[in-house]
Order: C-alpha cells, then structure tokens, then sequence
C-alpha cells in the first residue's frame, strides 16, 4: 500500500512539478486561431535542384525562424502557405534535430540542410497536428518548411541546396 502511494507521489511529480506548467504535450493540440499565428519578415533565397541537364533555380521568399520562440512557433496556426514561400528554422550550429507537427493544420515538407545549405534529409508530406518526431537523423544547421508537394514539384533530393543569407556559401 505505501509503495503504491509512493509511486502515485512520484509519478505525479513527474508530471505535474517537474515539467513545466507549459509543457505541450499535456495538452491536446489547439483549434484554430490564426491570431497566434506569428509573421516574420520574408527575405529572398533560392532552391538550386541540380538535374541531368545542369541545375534548376527557382525563387522562394523565406520567413527565418532564428530565436527559440520563433522556433517553437513555426508554423503553427496557418491556414495555408504560398508555393514561393517556406519558413527556415536557423538552429545557428549543426545539430540533431528533431521537428513536429503539433498545432500545425497544413500539411508540409522538411528539407533538413547542412551548414552551407545542402540538402542532407527530406520529410515529405508531414502530418498536421502530428506529435511523431521528423528527425534530420544527422547534424544539420537549418529546416526549411515548404508547402507539401514542392519536394515533388521542384524535384528536390538530397544534395541539391538551398541559398540564403543564413548559409555561409551564400554569395
């Protein structure tokens, strides 16, 4: 009986003490609000698909997630995005990382980039509200979040890159 006790005590520290009173996961996700939807400036960068015949540009406007709110935000509570327009999460250093869909309502495609902006893992289709990690699997810099079906579209696979002002090599 007392170790019952202790157990109930213990697993509701866990729970309801040791983890912060914000903690997402003790929540079921939100409905749709598009005021906590957050809009970051748009600044210019490029996919290079590198083909058969040489290499394809194509033109995006990318919103940069930089800091950890913006980060934790995303893409969150967005009812649509352009197919000129991403979100590039800067993790500022290489690292595993690992994304979600939580609060998300569209679906979307990742392509986890290196520190001079190759393309070193794509997750297409991505599930929204989905709270399964989507995992880079090695160190990456950044994540740009498209909207699902550009990775089709544009043809996009791993070693292709992205160019932007984040990315060392960018010219």
């Amino acid at each position: 009986m007392i170790t019952a006790f202790v157990r109930f005590l213990s697993l509701f520290f866990l729970t309801f003490i040791a983890v912060p009173a914000d903690a997402q996961f003790l929540r079921p996700h939100e409905p749709f609000d598009s005021s906590k939807a957050q809009s970051l400036p748009f600044t210019p960068g490029e996919i290079v698909v590198l083909g058969e015949d040489g290499q394809e540009t194509h033109s995006f406007q990318f919103e940069v997630a930089g800091t950890d709110p913006t980060r934790s935000i995303g893409l969150m509570h967005r009812a649509e995005i352009s197919e000129d327009r991403g979100m590039l999460f800067d993790f500022k250093r290489d690292r595993k990382v690992g994304m979600w869909m939580r609060n998300t309502f569209i679906p979307l495609d990742m392509l986890f980039l290196s520190s001079d902006g190759a393309v070193v893992t794509i997750a297409k289709n991505t599930v929204p509200h989905s709270e399964k990690t989507v995992s880079s699997r090695v160190r990456v810099r950044s994540v740009l979040e498209l909207k699902v079906g550009t990775v089709a579209r544009l043809g996009i696979k791993t070693g292709d890159s992205v160019k932007h002002a984040i990315f060392e090599s960018y010219d």
